[in-house]
């Protein structure tokens, strides 16, 4: 396939380009309770194919481009026709010119594990029902994915990389019939077999549903001290990664800049201390990527982009990144729950914009605490800026490994609406 689109691109006479090849090998297992219900096995392979158009308008030179996914069951000339689709469409995308990364930017390091298959999805299995033991709280469903990829990138400027990566990855729905019957929606990710983990999660979620059916709607509202933990924490400190990009800093949406205070300029909680961390040896372009400085005590010390936004803002391209390790805080949860709090373990539907740094949602259920008692509650929301807040939020001591995200397992924020 790479060989055909290769002899079209060259008829059609185009001469600046990108592929991206994915081949994934999956073994997947539907389970309804603890009886499996399907397995399947998917060999897919993905084509991305990026053309580049290059003119002049108003005697400045641009460069254009387009997109076009091509399938293994395309004929000769369904793809032709795609090709030719894709460099038409990229006459009208009127970008200043930018290079393109060359072959000497691309010697990152594969980042691959190797595990036996059958192993693995024997380890996960078992670990995803040990403590599935109660009649009235259980796992009604779960789907549990072992694959295997193998990427290769290609570029007309002579980048040609290639690696390959495992995952493990798959969700489950927790349900308790006591009370009220309610469920709760959890996935999990690794990379190599976990047990522990995920039976640590497994246990938390089970919890967490059987305190929600017996959950009372809350009736207070004002401001509290909100205490944040689990996937939520990825989302919120996701904003520090999000505003750091090339792609909001060049157009404006973000008013970040290097070596400058991000936070807050009056911090009296934790300064945050947080690192890109590269989840592939190279990004879609080819650049070889490695662990970056993101904030040093609130400082930005990088910016990350494709090599588009980055040459626009004259810093060294590094890949876009979507992953982020956080330096842990020194207070435990524990200390966290002192005099009067919200601890929100699960949102309907948690929201972080990046454009304007609000954050919030409904939560399924949360603990409030009124300086003595802890009740399980549900049903309230909660609201805030963390360019307003950030001066003062305290990250705990215990940590948390989850897809995108390594660091601290909760945090808290002051004067939080709810």
């Amino acid at each position: 396939m790479i060989q055909k689109i290769l002899h079209l691109l060259k008829e059609n006479n185009i001469r600046t380009y990108l592929i991206n090849t994915d081949v994934e090998e999956s073994h997947e297992l539907f389970f309804i309770k603890k009886n499996l219900d399907m397995k399947r096995m998917k060999n897919v392979s993905k084509y991305e194919l990026t053309i580049f158009n290059d003119f002049e308008k108003d005697n400045v030179k641009m460069r254009g481009s387009a997109t076009c996914q091509i399938y293994p069951d395309m004929s000769y000339e369904d793809i032709d026709s795609k090709i030719k689709s894709a460099y038409y469409a990229a006459s009208f995308a009127t970008n200043p010119y930018y290079p393109l990364p060359g072959p000497e930017e691309s010697s990152g390091y594969n980042n691959s594990s190797d595990f036996v298959t059958e192993d693995a999805i024997r380890i996960m299995t078992e670990a995803l029902f040990a403590d599935d033991n109660s009649s009235d709280c259980f796992i009604n469903s779960a789907e549990l994915f072992v694959s295997k990829h193998t990427h290769c990138t290609i570029s007309s400027e002579g980048v040609n990389v290639s690696y390959s990566y495992n995952t493990i990855e798959g969700e489950f729905v927790a349900q308790c019939i006591s009370s009220q019957d309610v469920e709760t929606y959890s996935d999990f990710y690794c990379e190599t077999p976990d047990a522990s983990a995920l039976r640590e999660k497994v246990t938390e979620v089970l919890k967490i549903t059987r305190d929600r059916s017996i959950a009372t709607k809350i009736n207070t509202t004002g401001k509290i001290k909100a205490i944040i933990s689990g996937q939520y924490v990825y989302d919120l400190l996701g904003f520090y990664l999000n505003r750091s990009s090339a792609s909001m800093i060049y157009p404006k949406y973000s008013d970040f800049k290097l070596n400058e205070q991000v936070q807050n300029d009056n911090i009296t909680g934790d300064s945050l201390n947080i690192s890109l961390t590269a989840r592939y040896p190279y990004s879609s372009e080819g650049i070889a990527m490695k662990d970056l400085p993101l904030l040093k005590d609130g400082i930005l010390n990088n910016i990350h982009g494709s090599s588009r936004f980055c040459h626009y803002l004259n810093v060294k391209p590094t890949g876009v990144y979507t992953d982020i390790k956080v330096t842990p805080g020194t207070i435990s949860i524990n200390e966290m729950k002192k005099g009067k709090y919200l601890h929100i373990v699960n949102f309907s539907d948690f929201q972080m914009d990046a454009l304007s740094g609000r954050f919030g949602g409904e939560f399924r259920l949360a603990y409030y605490c009124d300086g003595e008692t802890v009740i399980p509650v549900t049903g309230g929301s909660v609201s805030g800026s963390i360019l307003e807040l950030s001066d003062n939020i305290h990250l705990s001591s215990e940590t948390q490994k989850i897809k995108g995200y390594e660091g601290p397992l909760a945090i808290s924020i002051e004067n939080i609406s709810f």
